[in-house]
């Protein structure tokens, strides 16, 4: 079972969102795949108004499609801490078949990366060291990391220089101190010299006999006895062995994060000369590793795009993602499939009719709530039936879900225009963003905004308002190259258009810093997207 988005259009309206809610509830019913009803932007009143009226939960909102780290099949791997002694770490990548292990502290916390290679570096680095030396470990740990046996406990952490008694007695003597360890063999005049020299520890190698005044020497000067059947320059070998894991561990490590994209991941990973990244969340927190191999898994999203069919229009990514099926209701645009898809494309006036119209040939009753919802995205794309896109489609549509979700058709349009229509105290720049479409016309973007007002006299009363607007996104990051803005009087049918542009494309569209009547024009897909493409397409 996987997740699939159903999806309405970028500056989503009513129709875009309750086709979305529809579509889902009607595709849910087979138990197969879950669809989810989601928005790629930010619910209008009307649209609120519709939900709390059929009390319907709001689409989920996802910005983007483009798989994420959160799409990526990562491992919840196996960690270390900082103290952990180097033979642990070796062991548990050799028993888990780990190249890289993350390090952390007591909280998770990543701190840092032990991988194969610096293990190998650390390991010939410190065969190199002229002084040899443990870092504070455990005598516990030291003796099993030796396969030894603590004769006599006089400490519990040791830490310090060890020295092989190699050289001179006399040479040992004057260098070693009380926190140092030395290593003996079957010498016992040297062990009890250097026992009475005061030292932290003894070693004794290669199952050398361990003699009672040696211990009771030992027992008295508070030495550590640790008795061993690897010889003397074996134990000075796996003395390394106890260096913990921070001591070799690398702290420039590769770090995701869930919410980054799989492009940026393979960036990080192909770039790593670990081959892997770690996933952590916002406070740092260890939640998994990326490895090359996780990059090559398809972790496409599967969407369904409602109400739209332009690349313009639709979701962040959508070029990512694997488009399974598009239903709308608007022009042919130029959006491309990988595979062939369902395309079911009408001449009405909602999306939410052709949703609608799935459930009718079902033969399936949609829930009084989802019967409420499809019914207001039918009334708010045809203005309550009036629009000149609305067909008898549309209107058999309504009369099926209207009594479902038992309201009065007309009453109910009425409340929810009057709802759109509500401009007390919204600033001209949000009512550009209510319903809002991009579209490309004869090369050039195109973003043509539609607002609903109660009469004609509004566009006039705030003409310098809309204009110094419409300029200000002209002047924003990645701006169209001409904002359209249509103040449309749903009582009077009929809109004023307010025009932005570079000065070039105003002189040649013959566009002046005053709004132009359009009696008649109320649809924007049916009575003005095709006049103005036309218009531009004679002109450029």
């Amino acid at each position: 079972m996987k997740s699939i988005y159903v999806l309405g259009h970028r500056h989503p309206d009513t129709d875009s969102i309750c086709s979305a809610i529809g579509y889902a509830a009607f595709l849910n019913r087979d138990g197969k795949d879950t669809y989810i009803a989601a928005r790629c932007g930010d619910l209008n009143a009307e649209s609120k108004y519709a939900l709390a009226k059929f009390d319907v939960e709001g689409p989920a909102l996802v910005l983007s499609v483009e798989p994420s780290v959160a799409d990526i099949p990562f491992t919840h791997p196996e960690s270390a801490y900082a103290e952990t002694p180097t033979i642990d770490v070796i062991e548990l990548m050799d028993t888990k078949d780990l190249r890289n292990l993350p390090i952390t502290d007591p909280n998770g916390n990543l701190i840092g990366l032990v991988s194969e290679h610096g293990l190998a570096r650390a390991y010939v680095s410190n065969t190199k060291m002229e002084t040899l030396a443990v870092s504070p470990v455990s005598v516990d740990t030291l003796a099993r990391i030796l396969h030894g046996t603590v004769r006599v406990k006089n400490h519990t952490v040791l830490e310090g220089a060890v020295y092989i008694s190699i050289d001179a007695l006399h040479v040992i003597l004057s260098r070693i101190t009380k926190k140092d360890i030395a290593i003996v063999g079957d010498d016992e005049p040297t062990q009890l010299a250097l026992v009475s020299a005061g030292i932290a520890a003894l070693i004794i190698a290669d199952s050398a006999p361990v003699g009672q005044r040696l211990l009771a020497s030992a027992s008295e000067k508070g030495v550590t006895v640790i008795s061993t059947e690897v010889d003397a320059f074996g134990v000075a070998k796996m003395i390394h062995l106890t260096l913990p894991a921070e001591t070799i561990m690398t702290k420039d490590v590769p770090t995701v994060r869930i919410a980054d994209t799989m492009e940026y991941v393979k960036q990080i990973v192909s770039n790593s000369k670990y081959r892997t990244a770690c996933v952590v969340d916002e406070n740092g927190k260890l939640l998994g590793t990326i490895s090359r191999n996780s990059l090559m898994e398809d972790v496409a999203k599967s969407v369904i795009l409602v109400d739209h069919n332009e690349y313009s229009q639709a979701v962040e990514g959508i070029e990512t993602a694997d488009i399974i099926e598009i239903i709308d209701h608007h022009r042919l645009g130029a959006m491309a499939t990988l595979r062939p898809i369902r395309f079911d494309m009408e001449p009405v006036g909602s999306t939410s009719t052709i949703v609608t119209r799935r459930f009718m040939e079902a033969g399936i009753k949609p829930k009084k709530e989802v019967a409420g919802i499809l019914l207001s995205g039918i009334l708010s794309d045809t203005l309550g039936l009036k629009m000149s896109t609305t067909t008898k489609q549309d209107e058999d549509a309504v009369l099926f879900l209207s009594e479902i979700a038992g309201v009065d058709p007309i009453a109910y349009a009425n409340e929810l225009i009057a709802e759109g229509m509500s401009l007390s105290g919204v600033s001209q720049d949000e009512l550009l963003e209510r319903d809002t479409k991009e579209y490309n016309l004869s090369g050039k973007r195109v973003i043509i905004c539609q607002v609903l007002v109660p009469s004609y006299a509004y566009a006039k009363t705030n003409e310098e308002a809309i204009f110094a607007a419409l300029e200000a996104k002209l002047r924003e990051p990645h701006a169209p190259d001409i904002y359209l803005a249509l103040y449309t009087s749903v009582s009077e049918m009929g809109s004023d258009l307010f025009a932005a542009a570079d000065d070039a494309t105003m002189l040649a569209m013959h566009w002046e810093r005053k709004p132009m009547h359009l009696p008649g024009v109320v649809s924007r897909k049916k009575d003005f997207v095709p006049h103005i493409g036309r218009r531009l397409d004679s002109t450029f």
